[in-house]
């Protein structure tokens, strides 16, 4: 399943950054980010749960940027 996420950054580099650590999320298959459109574009591997999947994923965000947010 494929979702695309609005967010929140303000850095090409730390959108860079925030989409290497999203992919090593579990549940993730593949993330990417487009810092000019302001989307995160998500697939999830077979049977993962989108909700905690976008917890975790929020979380790592967040520790690239703390002022960075990904609207669920």
């Amino acid at each position: 399943m494929k979702k695309v996420y609005k967010i929140d950054i303000d850095c090409a580099n730390c959108a860079a950054k925030m989409e290497a650590e999203a992919n090593k999320v579990d549940g993730v298959k593949e993330a990417s980010v487009n810092f000019m459109m302001l989307k995160m574009n998500i697939e999830f591997e077979d049977g993962a749960d989108e909700k905690s999947v976008m917890k975790k994923v929020r979380k790592v965000c967040r520790k690239v940027d703390d002022d960075a947010e990904v609207y669920i």
